[in-house]
């Protein structure tokens, strides 16, 4: 069995899409899938699952999720080795200096890729970075200047309906819990 993440987009966030996090987690452990976790309400939920194949995985992850919490349900799955694979490659120093910085990941949902991504991003200079990973964009913006950031413009466009942002900290997170259940 593999070990996923599903990282769910537009729950629990200003008052939309109420989901309770053990609702979550019953959901998932009634579709078959085991050692079924979730972090914070933002709906991360680490599980194991004998399904290969991640597009098939997430189609039937968002068919359970809208059909069970009546909502268009739309998220991006991640395996171990991907999430290593994020947390490893990330830009050097990324993450370093979160006094300074917010620093986010932002997970791209297949078939958007991080070169189709990164054509949609609009950087404020001295502000915003942002740079390309395998399936996610890492980006930096000065905690000081915040308000003069572009990267909140993303929202407005298109492209974001396939896109999912965490924080670094809940990435590594993330990464730790599941690293924390490998055999």
């Amino acid at each position: 069995m593999s070990l996923y993440v599903a990282l769910l987009r537009g729950i629990n966030v200003g008052g939309k899409n109420l989901i309770k996090m053990t609702e979550l987690a019953a959901l998932f452990a009634g579709l078959g899938f085991t050692d079924v976790r979730t972090y914070i309400q933002s709906g991360n939920v680490i599980f194991r699952a004998d399904e290969p194949d991640q597009a098939r995985l997430t189609g039937l992850l968002e068919a359970a999720l809208s059909r069970n919490f009546n909502y268009n349900s739309r998220l991006v799955t991640r395996s171990h080795e991907e999430m290593s694979d994020i947390v490893t490659h990330a830009p050097g120093g990324f993450g370093s200096d979160p006094s300074v910085y917010r620093y986010d990941v932002i997970f791209l949902k297949e078939p958007l890729t991080s070169a189709e991504a990164m054509k949609s991003i609009s950087i404020k200079e001295g502000v915003d970075q942002v740079f390309a990973g395998r399936g996610v964009l890492y980006s930096s913006r000065l905690i000081s200047r915040a308000t003069q950031s572009h990267l909140s413009r993303l929202m407005t466009l298109p492209v974001y309906q396939s896109m999912t942002i965490r924080n670094w900290n809940t990435t590594t997170r993330l990464l730790e819990m599941m690293s924390a259940l490998r055999p």
